[in-house]
C-alpha cells in the first residue's frame, strides 16, 4: 500500500513551536523559568483545574501523585492491567503495591465493580486509566473512592482534551496526569503534567519535583536571596522552560489537533463497523473521547490467521500498526515478584491477544487514512474465513 513506513504516531511541529523554542534559547532562562509558569497556568486553564504541575515525563508525574497521595509500604493502590507498565510502577516507586481489577469488554477500562470488591483495609489509592483517550467510569470511581476515603489519581496519559459527562477530564479527579510524550495530543520532546484542584497535593507536588525544596531558583535570584531547605525527599522532575515554551505553542494547537483525530476515528468508524472480522472501539453516551489511540479488536473466530500473522501482514503493506498493551501482570517482573499467572484477568487477556492499533496522529492526511483503511480491508479479505 505504502513505499514507505506510515508510523502508528508521531510529533507534529512547525515553524511557530521552532519559533518559540529558539526564542527560549536566547533567553536567561533555560530552565525553571517564566516559561513553566505560563505553560502551567494555561494548562490548568484549559482543562479547568486550579493548578497544574509539570514534570519532566508522564511517568514522573505518575511518581509524583503516588508521593502526593502518600502511598508508602505496606499500602496497596487498584489500577488496570491493560495498560504501560509506568501506571503501576509509579505504586512500586513508593513502596506500595498494585492490586489489578480486570477491564470492561467495551471500553478496556477498569470494571468499577472489581474495584469495589478489590479494596482492603491496606487501599490508599484508586489509579484508573482513560484507555485509548475514552474517560473511565470517573463517577463510579469518585463514589467508591469517597465511601472508603480514597485518593483517586487518574492516568489520563491518554486522555488530553477528552470530556466526561460535559466535564474536561483534568478537572475531575483528585490528580490527574497527562503526558506530552511526541505520540500525545501535544509534546515538550518528554514531560508531563499533573493537575489538581487540592492546594495541598498542588505544594507537595511542586516540591517534589524539585529535590524537596521549599523554593524556586528564579524566585530566590527575584528576591536577591540565596537560602533554600530541603524539606521532603524528592527528585529532580523538572521541565525546562525549553520544553515549556514549546508546550505552549503546542497547546494553542490542541483543540485542532483533537478535531482531526476525531474526524480520522469516524473515518476508521465508517469504514470498519460492518466488518464481522474487526471490532471497533466502544464509545459511551457520557464520553467525548481524545482519541490518542485506534485500537480494534480482531475477531479471531472469523479469520484464519492469529494476531501476529495478521500484525506482521499489516507491516509488510507499510501499515506501522502496533499493539497497546501487554497486560503489566504479564511481564516477566511482576510474575516473579508478585507471583502474577495468566488467567487472573480474563477480559484484559483476551483483549491483548486480539488488539491491534491502527496508525494515529493530528498529522495524518486524507491518504494516509485511506491507505490504512486499504491495507486493512486488503489483509482481512486475505485471511477471512
Amino acid at each position: 500500500m505504502r513505499e514507505k513506513l506510515l508510523s502508528y504516531g508521531r510529533q507534529s511541529i512547525d515553524e511557530d513551536d521552532i519559533r518559540a523554542v529558539v526564542e527560549t534559547l536566547r533567553s536567561d532562562w533555560l530552565t525553571t523559568g517564566p516559561k513553566v509558569n505560563e505553560f502551567e497556568e494555561a494548562f490548568a486553564a484549559w482543562v479547568g483545574a486550579r493548578y497544574a504541575l509539570s514534570f519532566s515525563s508522564g511517568t514522573a508525574a505518575l511518581h509524583g501523585a503516588a508521593f502526593a497521595a502518600g502511598i508508602g509500604s505496606g499500602d496497596e493502590a487498584i489500577t488496570s492491567p491493560l495498560t504501560f507498565a509506568a501506571t503501576a510502577n509509579c505504586i512500586l516507586y513508593q513502596g506500595g503495591t498494585p492490586v489489578f481489577a480486570d477491564v470492561r469488554n467495551d471500553t478496556l477500562n477498569i470494571d468499577t465493580e472489581l474495584v469495589a470488591k478489590s479494596i482492603s483495609s491496606r487501599t490508599k489509592v484508586i489509579l484508573p486509566v482513560d484507555y485509548a483517550g475514552h474517560p473511565a467510569d470517573l463517577e463510579a470511581i469518585d463514589e467508591i473512592a469517597e465511601r472508603h476515603g480514597l485518593v483517586v489519581i487518574e492516568d489520563a496519559c491518554h486522555a488530553l482534551g477528552a470530556d466526561y459527562r460535559g466535564r474536561r477530564v483534568g478537572s475531575i479527579s483528585h490528580m490527574t496526569v497527562f503526558s506530552f510524550h511526541p505520540v500525545k495530543h501535544i509534546t515538550t520532546g518528554e514531560g508531563g503534567m499533573v493537575t489538581t484542584n487540592n492546594s495541598r497535593f498542588a505544594d507537595t507536588l511542586r516540591k517534589f519535583r524539585n529535590h524537596g525544596i521549599s523554593s524556586e531558583a528564579r524566585d530566590r535570584q527575584a528576591k536577591g536571596q540565596w537560602h533554600y531547605e530541603m524539606v521532603l525527599l524528592g527528585f529532580n522532575y523538572r521541565l525546562s522552560d525549553i520544553g515549556c515554551a514549546l508546550g505552549l505553542s503546542q497547546l494553542a494547537k490542541l483543540e485542532l489537533n483533537l478535531a482531526r483525530r476525531r474526524e480520522i476515528a469516524q473515518h476508521y468508524l465508517d469504514a470498519f463497523r460492518e466488518m464481522a472480522e474487526i471490532r471497533v472501539p466502544v464509545v459511551l453516551n457520557e464520553a467525548v473521547p481524545a482519541w490518542h489511540l485506534y485500537p480494534v479488536r480482531l475477531e479471531l473466530c472469523s479469520l484464519s490467521a492469529d494476531r501476529s500473522q495478521i500484525f506482521q501482514a499489516l507491516r509488510a503493506e507499510n501499515i506501522g500498526v502496533n499493539v497497546h498493551y501487554i497486560p503489566v501482570h504479564m511481564h516477566s517482573y511482576y510474575e516473579q515478584r508478585f507471583g502474577c499467572k495468566r488467567g487472573e484477568f480474563p477480559v484484559a487477556e483476551a483483549a491483548y491477544e486480539r488488539l491491534i492499533s491502527l496508525p494515529l496522529f493530528h498529522a495524518m492526511t486524507d491518504c494516509d487514512v485511506e491507505d490504512v483503511i486499504g491495507a486493512v480491508e486488503k489483509v482481512i479479505a486475505a485471511y477471512a474465513k
